[in-house]
């Protein structure tokens, strides 16, 4: 059996943003293309979703109590004591020894939900596999970018691209392999990558 992917799947504004400066995503609001741009095909591949604590509560704001159906678990990384529900459950431990913990268990791919904070620490701790962007047509001039900027330099091989009618262009990346010291850099770092993703 194959070793478990961490997938990061989301939706970017033509300039780079998941969102506007207050969370708002009104700019996704469009008229759909025929088909889902793969989303269905792409649920059915995970059994599991990862959250900031900010984008789980936004999610819960918009009447979603994260994944839909009773085999999706979910994890939500919080510096904060919660208690865990039969669906959902809080984590706070190093980045590297829950995802080491996490492919290790038996099941589908993982769905890394967001946002920035936590898509920049599961990425500096080298524990992200492949990005599936689908890069609407529309600027939005500012707002919450993919990912949380720091200082990085990671590199990403072209999987697939496929445009839609209506202008959506999604793009399939695997991320680069950071090399042996780099990967142990970001292990000792790992505890740090906790603390930053409750915000996002």
């Amino acid at each position: 059996m194959s070793e478990r992917k961490i997938i990061v799947y989301i939706a970017t504004s033509a300039d780079g943003y998941i969102a506007r400066p207050n969370g708002g995503v009104d700019w996704l609001n469009r008229p759909r293309t025929s088909g889902d741009y793969g989303m269905s095909a792409f649920f059915e591949s995970i059994d599991t979703i990862l959250w900031g604590r900010k984008t789980y509560d936004m999610s819960l704001g918009f009447g979603k109590q994260g994944g839909s159906g009773s085999k999706i678990k979910n994890y939500v990384f919080t510096r904060n004591h919660a208690l865990p529900t039969s669906q959902v459950e809080f984590v706070n431990e190093p980045i590297t020894d829950f995802a080491t913990r996490l492919r290790e268990l038996p099941g589908k791919d993982i769905w890394m939900m967001g946002g920035a904070g936590i898509i920049a620490s599961f990425l500096d701790a080298g524990e992200l596999d492949e990005f599936i962007i689908h890069v609407i047509p529309t600027f939005i001039g500012e707002g919450i970018p993919l990912i949380e900027p720091r200082h990085r330099d990671v590199s990403l091989k072209l999987l697939s691209t496929h445009a839609y009618p209506d202008g959506v262009l999604k793009i399939h990346y695997a991320v680069g392999r950071k090399s042996e010291s780099k990967a142990m850099s970001g292990r000792k770092r790992s505890s740090k990558h906790v603390i930053e993703v409750d915000g996002s």
